[in-house]
This record gives structure tokens, sequence and C-alpha cells, in this order.
């Protein structure tokens, strides 16, 4: 009993009333045994620390701020360090050492968790990899989907079974095609996760047939040239805001995808040698867009509503974000052609006149469609060729279009 009165001299009351003397304040030590003591500081800090000696040297232990609560260290939680660092002691191990080592090995797990490591290859790798929509929404599914049940899990521990039971939340919401989405990002991180040394093998692989497939269901268009003279009646008769309406004659008339039309830049189109040049993707050559005369006044029109900015399609709510994804998908749909048409079904239906009621080459229309196109050894070819016959091309498309909008729809349909 008189070991334990010297070991513990100082009383919880003690520890919580010790306080700097109000005529004398200078820092001073409440001793509780065993090298154990709490320092009290002038401006009433209160720190627990420990002397002890190895090697024939004396050294001090911080073991942490007094108190009670997150963050801070109790009088028994004190004692309990004070009993630990005893034990190092004996078996011949600094504590300070010791506690160095495992704060560095804590830093090291926290990098090593499939939220660190997935963040990591968001931003060093798939920022710059794809175009800024794809990334944005690969980092929500992560969020949303990958991180509650996985994020602060070791990437390396993570099994098969594990990850599947994470997918099965989302297909329970009925989001299937979701599901499969987070499955492939998941797997890029672990790919990831490997290569930085943080992981052994990717589990997504071992789930090949394990989640359920979604039904195809391809982008509405209307690709029956006697069904088009509405739809281009519609978009001229629209009554909603003008960037939408030059939106979507623009996108009826180069067809580009979606993503690529709403974040198009002034600083990119040059109205007087009528060519818009982007990179369909991150990493992908420069497409170049031959514009018809018709796209160009569309766009001479707009720069003077949207021009002293970044983007020629702005946000309704700000002019320094692009449009909307829904923007045209809305349009569309309130002008009644709700699941028969959509922004990205303008390519399918670009390509499906060109070729069939045009009989435009398949090259031409798909060097235009931004899609791989290869010569007759394998080789793709550059963005830029075809440039005049594409040129040509999407002219007679624009030509084509006036007419049906202004027909009824027999003209050059056969």
């Amino acid at each position: 009993m008189s070991n334990a009165r010297q070991l513990n001299k100082l009383s919880a009351v003690e520890a919580r009333t010790a306080a700097p003397d109000p005529e004398n304040p200078k820092t001073y030590r409440l001793a509780d045994g065993g090298g154990l003591y709490l320092e009290v500081t002038s401006k009433g800090g209160k720190y627990w620390r420990m002397k002890y000696r190895i090697h024939g040297k004396e050294k001090r232990l911080a073991i942490g701020v007094y108190g009670e609560g997150k963050g801070k260290v109790s009088l028994k939680a004190a004692r309990t360090a004070r009993d630990k660092a005893k034990e190092l002691l004996v078996q011949g191990l600094d504590p300070s050492t010791a506690k160095k080592i495992a704060k560095q090995e804590g830093k090291a797990s926290a990098t090593n968790t499939f939220r660190a490591v997935a963040i990591e290859w968001l931003e060093q790798v798939h920022k710059h990899k794809v175009v800024p929509d794809h990334y944005d929404k690969n980092k929500r599914r992560l969020e949303r989907d990958a991180f509650p049940a996985l994020g602060n899990r070791p990437i390396a521990d993570i099994t098969a079974p594990e990850l599947l039971e994470c997918l099965r939340r989302v297909e329970k919401r009925g989001h299937l095609e979701t599901a499969i989405r987070v499955k492939t990002v998941c797997g890029q991180v672990f790919r990831y996760g490997i290569v930085t040394g943080r992981a052994e093998r990717d589990p997504s692989a071992d789930l090949r047939g394990a989640l359920r497939q979604p039904e195809v269901n391809h982008y509405a268009a209307i690709t029956d040239p006697e069904e088009l003279p509405p739809l281009l009646r519609a978009i001229d008769g629209y009554r909603g805001q003008p960037v939408t309406i030059a939106a979507l004659k623009l996108v009826s008339l180069v067809f580009v995808r979606p993503g690529d039309l709403r974040h198009a830049a002034w600083d990119a189109i040059d109205l007087e040698a009528a060519t818009w040049t982007f990179q369909p993707g991150k990493g992908s050559p420069p497409l170049i867009v031959p514009m018809p005369r018709q796209a160009v006044q569309i766009l001479r029109d707009l720069n003077g509503l949207t021009g002293r900015g970044q983007y020629v399609f702005p946000g309704l709510r700000s002019s320094k974000r692009p449009m909307s994804e829904n923007t045209l998908k809305s349009a569309l749909d309130s002008m009644g052609f709700k699941g028969k048409m959509t922004a990205h079904g303008f390519r399918a239906m670009a390509r499906t006149i060109l070729a069939e009621r045009l009989n435009y080459p398949e090259k031409y229309i798909e060097q235009q469609l931004a899609h791989v196109v290869r010569d007759f050894n394998g080789r793709a070819y550059n963005r830029t060729k075809f440039l005049e016959q594409r040129r040509e091309m999407l002219q007679a498309w624009a030509d084509y279009l006036e007419v049906l909008r202004d027909s009824n729809g027999e003209k050059f349909s056969h």
C-alpha cells in the first residue's frame, strides 16, 4: 500500500484545481511519483510530463495536455502512459523514441486508407486525364458510394466480398449502372494503390459477373427525316433562355458531345476562320470543328450576351461555370420530346442521316464525331484530318436542316 501511495501522490482534485499563484506567477510542478509530474505554467497551461533516465542520460517524455475529453489526458490516463513507458524502459527502449515511431506509423497508416489513396489518385492523376464533368462525377461516386463503407479501411486489407457488399448497397437503391461505374472507379483506385506500393492487388477484378446488369438504354434520338421538322421548328420557336436556344441550335448543326458543347470557351472559337478547336478528352489530340455559316451567325449573335466571359454557354446562376448538364434535356422535355430526343441524340441523328440519306463517307462522319478513325494500315488519323471535307459536309448538313425546318420533311429524304 505504501508503494502505491508513493507512486500516486496527486489526487484528482489537486490536478483539477492546480493553477498559477497570482502573487508569484511562474511555472511549477506537481509530482505524482515514478517520474510523472503535472507542469503548471505561468499562463495556466497544464501538461503531463515524465522524467526518466536511459543509457545514463536524463530525458523528458511529453505525455499530453491535462484535462478530460477528446485530445486531453486525465490523471488516470497519464498514470497509464507512465506505466507503459516504464515497461519500455525495462526492455531497454526509449519511450520518447517509441512515441515518435508510433506517430510516424500513424501518419503512414492515414495515407494508406482507401480514402487517402482515392483522393490522391483523383487529384494527381484522374483530374489531368479527363474532362471536368467526368472528374466531378467520379469524385461524387466515391464520396457517396465508396467512402462511407471503405474510406477508413487500409486499402491493402479490402477484400472482394467487402467491396461487393459496398456495391450491393448501391444496387439495392435500384442504381445498377451506378454500381458498375463505382466498381470501375474503385478498380482504378486499387490499381493506383498497387503502383504506389500501398496495395498488392485489385479485388474489383474478382467481381466479374457478380453485379446485376442494367438494361441497355440508348440515347433517345430522332433519326427519321420526316420527324425532324417539328423538332427543328420547336427549337426555333422555343421561348426559353437565349443561351439555351443557341446551344440547342448549335448542337444540332455540329453534333459534338453535350459535355464538350457546355464547356465551349470563347478563346477556342475563331469566328473569322469559322473553326472551333477543343480537346474531346484530356490527353486526346485536338479536334477542329469547321463551322457552317449558320453556326457562325448563332455565335456572333450570342457573343453580345456571353462574349465577355469564359464560357460560350455559361450557367444561369454564375457565368463562371458552364451550363448545367440538365439544361438541354429539360428544354427538350418541355418542348414535348421527352423520351424521343436528347442532347446526345443529335449525334445519332446526324450520323444516321448523313450516311443513309446524304451519302457521306463514314470516315468523315466518325472524324466529326471525335471517334477514332484508322487508315488501312490501322493507324489513327490526326483529328485535323478531312478538315475541308468535313467543312463541306457540315455546311450541307446545316443547309439540309434549314430546308427540313421549312418543309414537310420530304426534301432530301431519299
